[in-house]
């Protein structure tokens, strides 16, 4: 500072011997430099006599823990700190920002009516991989201004980065967390920086924008053994289409794994994009992570090296939130209309509180021909205007109630062959336990049209969005009883004057704390398992989507099935966790896995009779092949 022309300074230190050391080494060179021995909680400067107050550590070094004689001396210390300096001085403390430490200073002086601004100090590549210590340093300014009796005002800010403005936050406890925020950040790039392991645990971290805080993109950092190593496969930055990052591939680190090694890249960072965020195009994003994501390169990789953006296709994909609300039991959800692979697109519906899992989703497609050739000129410039653009017109799409999105959809239903009722054609009653966007009930009623259908739905939420957004209907053969399942299905057991053919479990839980995510536990408590087998018909089975990653909570369950009901098939589904149990009450209904295709097969020429649409990907027999007995 002095040999850059700031020479009136005033050096103090508790120790002579440090004191005159410092003369001695600067009496010639720096002449105008003064050192004062001085205890700085009792310095004898007058009041209001400097402008900036620094501390190189000083602090760090006193406020080693939070006893009562640590804490007088440190409020003794900011006192005569404020006591000296003049009303909009500063006070500038370089600190590694501990916990305790920032709590402390943050909270003094922002009470004292300061202003309070964290600055990160921004070290270059070389530094970092340089230095022994891998904590952040931070350097804390508090500029003092007058307090104001009564008032409650609070200026806090931190600047991360040297080139940005300065982010205002409200409290002390966001200011903080923000500081923590950064440090682990430090954690995590020293973790990324010692060497490329594909057994090391997931590495995820959130961007946010700098104006809201709001997570702007989501990254993943996968290591993968290939080959050996060159400058052309050492890192790349892969960018999932929007809508498509609750899919196995982008989803899972199995999956993501996987798509590491077909990249052919030892360091793959996966992205994912926010749903309420707006991105102009892939060479924007580009453009906006180039940068950042260097920093979460592997070690070794030259700063300036060109680093290539991937994706399915070269683009960003297609997401548009169609509807959002929120309900008083799931909390906030939208509908969302989004490209798939194919190029076809598809509705959702995504519970916020769990925004990696689809909870429902149909396919969309065009009207018919018939209906097509009824637009009205309007509608065809409309749609030449979509293709010039190309952008989908999505208004002119409807739900297609004939596909199954969901796999274990597929299986619940192949695995209405084991009733007789089904191939010769009986009239069926079935209770459905779980609405959703309703694609499962819909389809059971267009092509088993001798059903009849009670599904419950606890949250009113749920119906209001099946139907409007998913196309989903009500008529004499489809009530909707808007109930918790566990109250109805205990209501219906004390009446006894109700039996279904089938009964189906398609009910999620809330609580995200649990192993298993479907059904809520106590839909398979043994009482009321107990209840269902008794409001099945003789030759009835209960079908259930069990999805379990406690393996001893899944073990327990299935005991409980295998005690009361007298048969019990189990049906896995690959590369998903759900697994589908069909229960018989009858043991009579068993039969050969030879016995059960040709049924399946049976079933599925009967259904291409029915005059509906036919989704030729779905195959019933297929999907009981692999189906064993418990």
């Amino acid at each position: 500072m002095y040999d850059v022309g700031y020479q009136d300074i005033i050096n103090i230190d508790i120790s002579k011997v440090v004191i005159n050391q410092m003369k001695e080494r600067n009496s010639t060179k720096r002449p105008k430099m003064a050192y004062v021995k001085m205890d700085m909680m009792q310095m004898e400067f007058e009041d209001s006599q400097f402008q900036v107050a620094l501390d190189k550590g000083t602090l760090d070094a006193i406020l080693t823990d939070e006893s009562e004689k640590t804490l007088e001396n440190v409020d003794r210390m900011f006192m005569e700190i404020g006591r000296v300096l003049q009303v909009g001085g500063r006070y500038i403390c370089i600190s590694l920002a501990q916990e305790h430490i920032l709590k402390k200073a943050v909270g003094y002086f922002s009470q004292e009516g300061w202003v309070v601004r964290v600055h990160q100090i921004t070290e270059s590549e070389e530094a970092v991989a340089e230095k022994q210590f891998i904590m952040p340093i931070f350097v804390f300014v508090f500029t003092k201004f007058k307090k104001i009796p009564g008032a409650n005002l609070k200026i806090l800010e931190i600047c991360a980065d040297e080139q940005d403005k300065p982010i205002r936050l409200e409290t002390s406890e966001s200011l903080i967390s923000a500081v923590k925020e950064r440090q682990q950040y430090a954690l995590l790039r020293n973790q990324l920086n010692k060497k490329t392991s594909s057994t090391r645990e997931t590495v995820s971290l959130d961007l946010c924008e700098k104006s809201t805080s709001k997570p702007r993109y989501s990254l993943v950092v996968v290591d993968s053994p290939v080959g050996k190593p060159s400058p052309t496969n050492r890192f790349a930055i892969f960018i999932i289409p929007q809508g498509r990052e609750t899919e196995w591939l982008f989803g899972t680190d199995e999956g993501r794994k996987q798509l590491a090694q077909s990249a052919g890249f030892r360091r793959l960072l996966v992205v994912s994009l926010h749903r309420d965020q707006d991105y102009a195009g892939m060479q924007s994003i580009q453009s906006e992570l180039s940068g950042k994501v260097m920093e979460l390169a592997p070690p070794g990789l030259p700063h300036n090296q060109q680093v290539p953006f991937l994706s399915m296709g070269g683009d960003i994909g297609i997401r548009i939130v169609q509807h959002s609300g929120t309900s008083q039991l799931s909390g906030d959800y939208v509908v969302e209309d989004v490209k798939g692979e194919d190029g076809k697109f598809f509705r959702r519906l995504v519970f916020l509180s769990n925004m990696n899992v689809v909870q429902s989703e149909a396919r969309l497609i065009a009207p018919s021909p018939q209906k097509a050739q009824k637009k009205n000129k309007r509608s065809k410039r409309k749609q030449q205007q979509c293709l010039e653009e190309k952008s989908p017109c999505l208004k002119d799409l409807h739900v297609d109630q004939s596909y199954l999105c969901c796999e274990h959809h597929k299986v619940m239903i192949a695995g209405l062959t084991l009733l007789r009722e089904v191939e010769a054609e009986n009239q069926l009653s079935m209770l459905v336990v779980g609405l959703g966007g309703g694609s499962l009930p819909l389809f059971i009623h267009d092509y088993f049209r001798q059903t009849s259908i009670d599904a419950v739905e606890i949250d009113p939420s749920m119906l209001e969005v099946a139907t409007q957004w998913f196309g989903f209907t009500q008529d004499e053969r489809m009530k909707v009883h808007i109930a918790d399942g566990l109250d109805y299905i205990n209501s219906l057991a004390e009446n006894g004057n109700c039996c279904y053919n089938v009964i189906m479990f398609d009910v999620d839980s809330k609580d995200l704390t649990l192993g298993m995510s479907c059904p809520p536990p106590a839909f398979v408590e043994e009482t009321i398992l107990q209840k269902v087998k008794r409001l099945l018909t003789p030759q009835g089975i209960f079908i259930l989507n069990l999805v379990c990653r406690d393996c001893a909570l899944k073990t327990r369950v299935i005991d409980t099935v295998k005690r009361i009901f007298s048969l019990v098939y189990l049906q896995k589904i690959e590369d998903e966790v759900n697994e589908i149990l069909f229960c018989a009450v009858d043991a009579g209904l068993a039969a050969a896995g030879d016995e059960l295709v040709s049924r399946a097969r049976s079933v599925e020429q009967r259904l291409k009779k029915a005059g509906l649409p036919q989704d030729s990907t779905y195959c019933l027999s297929d999907m009981l092949k692999t189906m064993k007995s418990l």
